[in-house]
């Protein structure tokens, strides 16, 4: 099955207190979306789709020597929705599955990301969530499954979670697999009504749950791998695992 990537790469980061774009900031010596794009070229995609936004022209200048890598300009940027629709341009006539990533979690392992691909067409699945179990999943949306079973059932904000749904400690990362039709077609359906009158991309779950197409999710053993990057601390946080997790190259070679 051919497979695109969408990288969401648009964002301010205003809680990096810098003028950078926030996939700009380094960490181990490489830039976010640095990390986020070599781990994307290693599943071979047909393309990647990056989403630029703020600063859009440093963005794209600095993605500029990847292979495969085409930039797709979200203006004004109105959600995560709005952002994913700006690459259906790029991907027309394309009929396959589309892994959508972020330019500012760059932790996730290419081996993660194999697994959830396969889960996603061995499952039957419209569309796969990744998932992680968090000891405190407070601000995160969390997963409802139907019990028992890998089928989400809904998910759902924090601020919107009952004290029940509050309890649950398994959250989205924001890491989806979507077969291209059920993307764009159900993003068609979406709208801005809702309290940041933006497009939300979570909401093309609900479109898919009404149509009754299933929503699965697999979750990653390793809940480090899901963190996103908003401020100066978690950038150090995460450079100190990406350090961990990347051995020197000859040494990861010698050992392949």
């Amino acid at each position: 099955m051919p497979l695109v990537i969408v990288i969401m790469a648009g964002g301010k980061g205003t809680r990096m207190q810098s003028d950078l774009p926030k996939v700009l900031h380094k960490a181990a010596g490489r830039s976010l979306i640095d990390h986020v794009i070599e781990k994307s070229r290693s599943l071979n995609p047909e393309k990647i789709v990056v989403i630029v936004g703020h600063k859009a022209e440093l963005v794209t200048a600095a993605v500029a020597s990847h292979n495969k890598v085409t930039c797709a300009l979200q203006e004004p940027q109105l959600g995560t929705g709005h952002a994913v629709m700006q690459a259906e341009e790029p991907l027309q006539n394309f009929h396959g599955e589309v892994l959508i990533l972020s330019g500012d979690a760059p932790l996730f392992t290419l081996e993660t990301l194999q697994n959830l691909i396969s889960f996603h067409r061995q499952s039957n699945a419209a569309a796969t969530v990744l998932t992680a179990d968090l000891a405190d999943p407070t601000g995160y949306g969390r997963v409802i499954r139907k019990a028992g079973t890998d089928s989400v059932e809904r998910i759902i904000e924090q601020k919107d979670a009952t004290e029940e749904e509050k309890a649950v400690q398994e959250i989205n990362s924001g890491v989806y697999v979507f077969n291209a039709s059920t993307l764009f077609g159900s993003l068609k359906e979406i709208t801005t009504k809702n309290a940041q009158n933006e497009y939300y991309l979570t909401d093309v779950f609900g479109v898919c749950f009404r149509k009754g197409e299933r929503v699965a999710a697999w979750k990653t053993p390793d809940p480090d791998e899901i963190h996103g990057i908003n401020t100066p601390q978690q950038l150090a946080h995460a450079e100190r695992l990406l350090t961990k997790k990347q051995p020197p190259q000859k040494k990861y070679n010698h050992q392949q």
